[in-house]
């Protein structure tokens, strides 16, 4: 039998002013706004609490007479990232050290529950202090677009890098085509969600941005960084991918209308 997955909350940040897509949270998907599908999904997934973290009153507005115990907690304007943006809710409910937080990105509207608690799982697992999830990378396209984050990972299951570039990078099968994803090479999409504890989570956003996580634009280059191991494991069911820009959004309309119930 497997382990039970231990207690957990999520948080969602979610930011009005997203640079690629403004509004992003409030963009409706099949007639839902995005940050309403999101704080559902984690509902389901059997957290303990589920905070939406925002810092504009339009997304506080719209989450206001969600079903379940969906709480909102206003957050300040100038965090440099989600994890920062967490770490304010954390303090705020005054959560214990032991707590394990999770950060479900506000731009994963159909995140599975089993991913959700996967992740809780992977932390509770490992001893490194984070964890996160990644699913394999199967088109070229995908691989080589930047707004698709890529991991590669070693093989105790942690992370060497995040990077918006394609990696690993196939040398010699690249230099003939670039078309066409070689076999047997480990391309990982990483997935925008995270599980710590909350007194990591509290030390992490005290530490100072890393010349990685602002040449990337990715937080949890920050932990590596300063040297923190982040575990990675495999989701036991598909993401689709989150929604970044336009053409994110349009084909997250067509995927939705395949799916029955969602």
């Amino acid at each position: 039998m497997a382990p039970k997955t231990p207690p957990f909350v999520v948080v969602v940040p979610a930011r009005y002013a997203s640079t690629r897509l403004p509004g992003k949270p409030l963009l409706p998907i099949g007639g839902l706004s995005m940050v309403r599908r999101v704080a559902a999904r984690a509902a389901t997934a059997g957290a303990a609490q589920v905070v939406v973290a925002t810092d504009d009153s339009r997304v506080a507005a719209e989450m206001r007479g969600c079903e379940g115990d969906i709480l909102v907690c206003m957050t300040r304007e100038d965090h440099a990232s989600g994890t920062d943006r967490i770490a304010e809710v954390a303090s705020h409910f005054g959560w214990p050290e032991d707590t394990v937080v999770v950060n479900l990105q506000g731009d994963e509207p159909f995140a599975p529950a089993a991913g959700i608690r996967a992740v809780v799982d992977t932390l509770a697992g490992d001893e490194a202090p984070m964890a996160t999830l990644a699913t394999p990378i199967t088109d070229a396209e995908e691989l080589f677009d930047p707004n698709i984050v890529k991991v590669v990972r070693g093989g105790n299951g942690r992370a060497l890098y995040f990077t918006r570039a394609p990696a690993p990078w196939a040398r010699d099968a690249f230099a003939m085509d670039r078309h066409v994803l070689p076999a047997g090479v480990p391309f990982l999409r990483h997935i925008g969600i995270y599980a710590y504890r909350a007194g990591f989570l509290r030390r992490m956003a005290a530490l100072p941005r890393t010349p990685l996580e602002q040449a990337e634009s990715l937080e949890q280059l920050r932990a590596l960084e300063h040297g923190y191991a982040i575990s990675v494991n495999l989701t036991p069911e598909p993401f689709p991918p989150g929604i970044d820009t336009p053409e994110d959004l349009a084909r997250a309309e067509r995927w939705l209308k395949n799916q029955p119930g969602l």
